[in-house]
C-alpha cells in the first residue's frame, strides 16, 4: 500500500511540473519565457526565440507596429539586427498567435 503510494506522488509530481515552471506565454506579465512581449523584433527564418501565427481573431497578443518606442506590451518595432526577441512565421504549431492592431495593442 505504501509503494503504490508513493509512485501515484511520484507521478503527479511529474506530470504537475512542467505547469509549475512557467514557462511559455504569461498573460499578466505580458511574457513569453521570460522575455517581455514588446521592444525590438527581428523576423528570421530559422532558430527563434518565439514561434508566432497571424490571425484574424481570438490572438493571445494583439500586435501594433511603432516606428519608436516600443515600450508598452504589444508594441513592436521590426529591425534587421540587435532584436530584443526574434520570431518566425509560422503556419502551424505557433508558441503566440498574434493579430495586428493599429491601437490598443497588448493581451486581449
Amino acid at each position: 500500500m505504501h509503494g503504490r503510494f508513493a509512485c501515484t506522488a511520484i507521478g503527479f509530481l511529474a506530470l504537475s511540473a512542467p505547469a509549475a515552471a512557467g514557462d511559455g506565454f504569461n498573460q499578466e506579465a505580458c511574457t513569453f519565457n521570460g522575455v517581455a512581449l514588446h521592444g525590438d523584433i527581428q523576423v528570421v527564418d530559422s532558430f527563434p526565440d518565439i514561434k508566432v501565427q497571424i490571425v484574424d481573431s481570438f490572438p493571445d497578443l494583439k500586435v501594433e507596429i511603432v516606428d519608436s518606442f516600443p515600450e508598452e506590451c504589444g508594441q513592436w518595432k521590426m529591425v534587421e539586427s540587435f532584436p530584443d526577441i526574434k520570431i518566425q512565421y509560422v503556419d502551424s504549431f505557433p508558441d503566440l498567435k498574434i493579430e495586428f492592431v493599429e491601437s490598443f495593442p497588448g493581451v486581449p
